[in-house]
């Protein structure tokens, strides 16, 4: 009865302030999209730290990132679901608690592979509590409050992507990598406990029974296969038979996802989508930029740390210029594209990334590098902020919910990817596996190879918003 008239509440309260329970809400999300977002961007900065205490190269701890983004990306569209289905309350607790019962694992870990499982584990879930989190406040503000609500949840996000660096920094080197994963625990077990405390149950009594499990199950691990054949290529032999053999299996594990999804009547994927071109550029634009964050933020906290020999908390500091920068156009750009039109924002959001890499890889006093670091960072936010707003205006409403799971899936896929591709490129380009984390000519290589993703994206946007600014043109002819 409780829930019922806290619910009640929630709805229908006058939009003006916030009551005790409100906040609490807010605090729960909050917490839980904070944790989330300063646990992944910390673990970056302890690449470093972990490999040296594993007696192990960094490029192979790549997996770490990979293995846990690929969890997160083939889960997420199921988490969603699920929490529809059984209520958006009970999978975030659910979630909040695997991610804090796998932290504890992950700090106990004894070896790469036992640290590594249990990551790609806790991405499981980290795609129960990211979808969730801002459902849970959407579902419970139904007036005109719900704006800011979720605009200070987001924003906690954001905090958790400024602060993740400095923290996993900081602790790695003056207490322990291990201490930062135990954080998330108690940040996790307050955010359930007001969970269940505060927030009401609620569930979408019009979705679908149906949970494409099989379909994740078969995406992640195509992908998978896909992502050790080019990490152990080299080691293998690029033509030998596990190679090739693993390679093949997760490209017909990607076949067999198609050929089913195709024909289920709620699929994982809208495939249709794909039909629509416009829909397909700026998704894959975004994409690309999710998939520059990701390379700038793993190749230069090896590049600072290993090559320039600074330590984890400076490198941290450093990161900070990176972070927030994304962290603020990410805040704005919504604001912005109320302005100019989101996928020219996305462009020049590209272009700015692009050109910045670029200068990075060639500035070598440590404070322009932070400067041109967090201009990267801005050219970051706004390309990839702004996908899901670009993508919208192109598809019909009725399909807005299947687009945006699409668009996220894809961000997250794309940059997981990235990642383990990445850190087989480095090791080529270095020549010497064991030592490629250190080597600074190779890591710069990478990341301006990294920078033509981003001027590519640029120009798929701009070709797709050509079309409608000489149609604008032509309008305001006179005659």
């Amino acid at each position: 009865m409780r829930h019922r008239v806290a619910d009640r509440v929630g709805k229908t309260a006058s939009g003006g302030s916030f009551s005790h329970r409100d906040r609490a809400v807010i605090v729960a999300a909050a917490l839980s999209i904070l944790i989330v977002q300063m646990d992944w961007f910390a673990l970056d900065l302890m690449l470093p730290v972990i490999a040296r205490d594993f007696h192990t190269s960094s490029t192979d701890l790549q997996w770490l990132v990979s293995g846990y983004m690929v969890a997160v990306g083939a889960l997420m569209i199921v988490g969603g679901r699920a929490a529809d289905l059984h209520g958006r309350r009970r999978v975030i607790v659910i979630g909040l608690c695997v991610f804090a019962a796998l932290s504890v694992v992950c700090s106990a870990a004894q070896n790469a592979p036992w640290l590594v499982a249990a990551r790609v584990v806790q991405g499981t879930g980290a795609a129960l509590i990211f979808p969730v989190s801002v459902a849970v406040v959407t579902s419970y503000f139904r007036d005109d409050r719900q704006g800011r609500a979720v605009s200070t949840v987001l924003a906690f996000g954001s905090l958790g992507t400024a602060l993740g660096p400095f923290v996993g920094g900081v602790f790695a080197e003056h207490v322990s990598w291990r201490a930062v994963f135990l954080i998330n625990v108690p940040v996790c077990l307050a955010a359930a406990l007001l969970v269940l405390r505060f927030v009401p149950e609620t569930r979408d009594e019009r979705a679908t029974r149906h949970l494409d499990l099989p379909g994740a199950a078969t995406v992640a691990l195509g992908l998978t296969c896909l992502m050790l054949a080019v990490d152990q290529g080299q080691g293998w032999g690029w033509a030998s038979a596990p190679t090739v053999a693993t390679a093949a299996v997760g490209v017909a594990l990607l076949v067999l996802f198609v050929a089913v999804e195709r024909r289920r009547p709620e699929p994982l994927i809208d495939l249709s989508l794909f039909r629509n071109a416009k829909f397909v550029v700026i998704t894959l634009a975004g994409s690309l930029s999710n998939v520059v964050y990701c390379l700038v933020a793993v190749l230069s906290a090896l590049y600072l740390q290993q090559a320039r020999g600074l330590s984890p908390a400076h490198a941290g500091f450093i990161f900070l210029a990176l972070s927030c920068g994304v962290g603020a156009a990410s805040y704005w750009a919504g604001r912005l594209a109320l302005r100019w039109r989101a996928e020219r924002l996305m462009a020049c959001g590209m272009l700015t990334s692009g050109t910045g890499l670029l200068v990075l890889t060639w500035v070598k006093p440590l404070g322009w590098y932070t400067v041109v670091f967090a201009v990267c960072g801005v050219g970051i936010g706004l390309g990839w902020a702004l996908t899901n707003v670009a993508t919208q205006a192109h598809v019909p409403a009725e399909r807005a919910g299947a687009a945006s799971g699409l668009v996220l899936t894809s961000l997250v896929l794309f940059g997981a990817v990235s990642v383990a591709v990445a850190a087989t490129v480095l090791e080529v380009v270095s020549g010497s596996p064991s030592t490629a984390a250190a080597d600074g000519p190779a890591i710069e290589a990478v990341l301006r190879g990294t920078s033509v993703l981003a001027f590519l994206g640029a120009l798929g946007l701009f070709a797709v918003s050509a079309p409608r600014l000489r149609a604008r043109k032509r309008a305001t002819v006179p005659g």
